[in-house]
C-alpha cells in the first residue's frame, strides 16, 4: 500500500530582532509580489474579487485622466511610511517628480497626495483602522476607502486636519463622486459593476 508524500510546511522568513525594516522587503528573496510591511511585520497579498479588481482599475483610469500637471497616478506601488511600515496602497496620486527612475520600485510617504484602499474581507480592519492612522500620520493629505455595498462602489473620503494630524471624513459618495480636491473630478461610481452580456 501506498502513503500520499507528507505536505511539507510552509517555509516563511524568519524576522529578525525587533521585527523586518522597509528596505528588508527588497532584499527578502521569494516574498510574493505585493507584499507589505505593517508595523514591521509582513502582510501578504490574498487573492482579490473582481469588484476590488474592477474598483482598482476604475479609479487608476479616472484619476489618471484628470489629474493636473505635476501628478501622476500608479496602481499597487509601494511607498514608505516609515522604517516599520512599507504600504502599497491600492491606487495613489504622488508627486510624478518623486518618479526619478523606471526601475523604482517604492516613493516616499511625503510624494503622495490622495491614498485610495478597496476593502476586501481580509482587509477590512486594516483599510478602516490600521492604514488610515499611519497614512495620516505620514501626512498624505487624502485618503479614500473604497467598499463594496451589494455589488455597488461607495466611497468613504477624508482629508488631513491640519491642526490635529487627523483625518475627518469630507463625504460618503454612492452613485457620483463630485469633489474639488486634491483636484477637481465628477466620477460616475456605477460604472465600477459586472459586465453582463458583453455591455
Amino acid at each position: 500500500m501506498s502513503t500520499a508524500p507528507e505536505a511539507s510546511p510552509l517555509s516563511r522568513p524568519v524576522p529578525p530582532d525587533g521585527g523586518w525594516t522597509a528596505d528588508d522587503l527588497d532584499r527578502l528573496s521569494d516574498l510574493p509580489p505585493h507584499t507589505q510591511l505593517l508595523d514591521a511585520g509582513l502582510v501578504f497579498p490574498c487573492p482579490q474579487s473582481a469588484f476590488h479588481e474592477r474598483a482598482t482599475s476604475f479609479f487608476g483610469r479616472q484619476l489618471s485622466g484628470v489629474a493636473t500637471p505635476g501628478l501622476d497616478v500608479l496602481c499597487r506601488f509601494s511607498t514608505d511610511i516609515d522604517r516599520q511600515n512599507r504600504l502599497e496602497p491600492d491606487v495613489m496620486v504622488l508627486r510624478e517628480a518623486a518618479l526619478t527612475s523606471p526601475d523604482q520600485n517604492r516613493v516616499p510617504a511625503s510624494a503622495v497626495v490622495l491614498a485610495v484602499e478597496v476593502v476586501s474581507p481580509d482587509s477590512l480592519s486594516r483599510d478602516r483602522e490600521t492604514k488610515p492612522l499611519k497614512y495620516a500620520r505620514a501626512g498624505i493629505t487624502h485618503y479614500w476607502r473604497v467598499e463594496n455595498e451589494k455589488g455597488l462602489a461607495v466611497v468613504h473620503a477624508f482629508e488631513l486636519e491640519p491642526a490635529t494630524g487627523a483625518y475627518v471624513g469630507v463625504g460618503i459618495f454612492r452613485e457620483r463622486m463630485k469633489v474639488s480636491a486634491p483636484f477637481p473630478m465628477d466620477l460616475d461610481l456605477t460604472a465600477i459593476k459586472a459586465r453582463r452580456n458583453g455591455e
